[in-house]
C-alpha cells in the first residue's frame, strides 16, 4: 500500500518556544522573514474565562492541494504518497499557489537578503539561489524522507527519516507519520475523533491533524462563540486573523480590468455588427482597441511574474490551470485579430468574439480557484466577473459609438445590452454583499466591501441604468447620453475589481474549532482524578 505522510500535532503539549521554527530554518536554509514552520500565540476569550494556546502552521500537504491544479506551469506537483512538491526550475513565480493556499503556507523572495546585512560564511554555502523569485513552502523535509526511505528506514520512527520540526519538538508535540498505516503513531493519536483539521469546509482533506484532547488528560471542547468574536477578528495583530495578500497587486487588478472590458468590448461590438448596428471597418476599429486594452492588461501581468525569462512556461498546464487556459484564449485572439485586418470576413469577426468569449470566462474562473482568498471564492464571483465584463464592453461600446464617426448604430445595442446588464450586476453584487458572512468572507474584508458599495451602487449601477434608459427613450438622438452611463459602468466595474483584489484580499486565516479544555473560568479544565480544579 502506497504511503500517505502527515503530521499530527497536539495542541495540549506545544509550549510555543519555536525550536521547531528554528529547526526547520537550520535544516532548509530558509532566508531572512520566511518560515516554513511557524507556531502563533493564540489568545481566546474574554477575562476572566480565558485561555491560550500554540498553533503549529505550515504547509498542510492536503490530499486535494488546492496549489496543484491552479499551477500553470506544473511546478507544483503532489505525489502518490501525498507530498505536495516544488520545482523551482520550473516556477515562474506568478503567485497563483500562494493566493490559492488556504493556510498561509507559501513565500516568493524576489531578492537574496541576510541576517547581518552582509553575507556571512554560511550563508554564502547554504545559500539556495534557485529560490529566488518562486514559490517556497515546506516539503515535510522530503529529502530526509527519501534518504530515510532508501535505507530501509521508517519517517516518523527513525530520526534520519523524519522532519526536522518533528525530531526537535522538545514537548513532542509534533509527530509525523504515515496514515495509511492504522499501527502508525499518527494514526493511533488521530483516532478516536479527538483531532481535526483546519477548514476541513474547503474540501481540501488537509494531513496536518490537530490533536485536541487526550484520554486521562485534558479533554477537548468545541469553541465557544466568544473564543473569537467579531471584534477579535477585526484585529488585524490577531494572529488568527488572515493577512491581506501581497501576491498578486495592481498589476493583476489592471488584468482584470483591461482583460475583462476589453472582452467585452469584443462581443458586444460583434452582437452589434451581426445585427446591423455597426458596419466591418468600425467593428475592425473596435477589435484592435479591445486589442490594445487587453494588451496592456497582459503585459501588467508580464511585470508582476517574478521569473520572467520563463513567461512561456505559463502554457503547460492547461488541463487544470485556468491562467494557461487564458493564455492559449490569448494566442487564439492576436492572430485571428492579425488576420481579420488583413482578410476580415465574418468568420474571422465570429473566432474573435468566441476568443474573447474564452479569454473572459477564463478570468472569471481564476479569481474563484483561489481558495485562501475567502472574497474571491465566493460562488458568485464567476458571474460577476462575466457580468462586469460585459457591462464595461457595453459601456465602452456606448463611449466609442459617440466618439468615431459612422459608429452610432451601435449605441443602441450598447443601451439595451448594458441596461440589461446594470440590473443584473446589482442584483449579483447585493446578493455577494449579502452572503459575505455566510460565505466566509471576514470582518476585515467585508468593511472594505461595505464602505465600496454605496458608491458602486450609483456609479457603476444606478447611472448606467438610468443613463442608457433615458438614451432609448428620450433622448436617442443624443449617443453622448448613452456614453455617460457607459463612463459610469466602465468606472464602476474598474473600482469594485481593483477594490476587490488590492484591498478586500485577505488571506483565509486561521481556525480552531476545537481546543483543548483549559484554562480560566469557563474555560477550565473539569475536575479530574478526584482532584477539584
Amino acid at each position: 500500500m502506497t504511503s500517505r505522510f502527515g503530521m499530527v500535532i497536539d495542541l495540549n503539549s506545544c509550549v510555543g518556544c519555536q525550536t521547531c521554527t528554528i529547526a526547520c530554518k537550520h535544516a532548509n536554509d530558509t532566508p531572512p522573514g520566511v518560515q516554513w514552520r511557524k507556531v502563533i500565540d493564540v489568545e481566546l476569550g474574554q477575562f476572566p474565562n480565558v485561555e491560550r494556546l500554540f498553533l503549529v502552521t505550515g504547509c498542510q500537504h492536503c490530499a486535494e492541494p488546492p496549489c496543484v491544479p491552479v499551477c500553470p506551469t506544473g511546478a507544483t506537483r503532489q505525489r502518490a504518497d501525498g507530498l505536495v512538491t516544488m520545482n523551482y526550475d520550473t516556477c515562474i513565480g506568478c503567485g497563483y499557489c500562494a493566493v490559492a493556499c488556504p493556510y498561509q503556507a507559501r513565500t516568493i523572495v524576489h531578492e537574496q537578503n541576510f541576517y547581518y546585512g552582509l553575507p556571512t560564511v554560511q550563508e554564502v554555502k547554504t545559500a539556495h539561489h534557485d529560490r529566488i523569485g518562486v514559490a517556497n513552502k515546506c516539503t515535510f523535509c522530503i529529502d530526509r524522507v527519501d534518504d530515510g526511505l532508501a535505507q530501509g528506514l521508517t519517517p516518523g520512527v527513525d530520526p534520519d527519516a523524519t522532519p526536522a520540526c518533528a525530531n526537535s519538538c522538545i514537548a513532542t508535540a509534533i509527530h509525523f507519520g504515515d496514515f495509511n498505516d492504522p499501527d502508525s503513531a499518527v494514526s493511533q493519536l488521530a483516532a478516536g475523533g479527538r483531532a481535526f483539521q483546519m477548514h476541513e469546509e474547503l474540501g481540501t482533506d488537509p494531513q496536518v491533524k490537530y490533536l485536541y484532547g487526550l484520554d486521562n488528560s485534558t479533554p477537548g471542547r468545541a469553541a465557544l462563540a466568544d473564543d473569537v468574536d467579531e471584534a477579535a477578528l477585526q484585529d488585524p495583530g490577531n494572529p488568527l486573523v488572515g493577512q491581506m495578500q501581497t501576491f498578486w497587486d495592481w498589476r493583476a487588478a489592471m488584468n482584470f480590468t483591461l482583460g475583462g472590458m476589453s472582452a467585452g468590448l469584443v462581443i458586444l461590438a460583434w452582437l452589434a455588427h451581426v445585427t446591423g448596428g455597426l458596419d466591418q471597418d468600425s467593428l475592425g476599429i473596435f477589435n484592435v482597441i479591445a486589442g490594445l486594452g487587453m494588451a496592456v492588461g497582459l503585459f501588467c501581468v508580464f511585470l508582476e511574474i517574478a521569473r520572467k525569462a520563463r513567461f512561456l512556461h505559463v502554457l503547460i498546464r492547461p488541463q487544470t490551470s485556468w491562467m494557461t487556459r487564458e493564455t492559449y484564449a490569448v494566442a487564439l485572439f492576436y492572430p485571428a485579430l492579425l488576420a481579420d485586418l488583413i482578410w476580415p470576413s465574418e468568420g474571422l469577426h465570429l473566432v474573435l468574439a468566441v476568443s474573447a468569449a474564452a479569454f473572459l470566462y477564463c478570468q472569471a474562473r481564476i479569481l474563484p480557484a483561489a481558495k485562501g482568498i475567502p472574497a474571491w471564492r465566493a460562488p458568485l464571483m464567476p458571474w460577476m466577473l462575466l457580468a462586469t465584463g460585459l457591462l464595461e464592453g457595453a459601456g465602452l461600446l456606448a463611449i466609442a459609438a459617440d466618439v468615431l464617426p459612422g459608429a452610432e448604430g451601435a449605441a443602441v445595442m450598447a443601451a439595451g445590452a448594458g441596461g440589461v446588464l446594470a440590473v443584473l450586476n446589482a442584483i449579483l453584487w447585493r446578493n455577494y454583499i449579502g452572503a459575505a458572512k455566510a460565505n466566509g468572507i471576514g470582518p476585515l474584508a467585508r468593511a472594505v466591501l461595505s464602505n465600496l458599495t454605496p458608491g458602486l451602487r450609483i456609479v457603476g449601477h444606478a447611472l448606467p441604468l438610468l443613463g442608457f434608459a433615458l438614451f432609448l427613450s428620450l433622448f436617442p438622438e443624443q449617443p453622448f447620453v448613452a456614453a455617460i452611463a457607459g463612463l459610469g459602468a466602465v468606472s464602476g466595474g474598474a473600482w469594485w475589481k481593483f477594490t476587490l483584489i488590492t484591498k478586500a484580499s485577505h488571506q483565509q486565516g486561521f481556525a480552531l474549532p476545537k481546543v483543548p479544555q483549559r484554562g480560566s473560568g469557563t474555560r477550565a479544565a473539569p475536575a479530574r482524578m478526584g482532584t477539584a480544579v
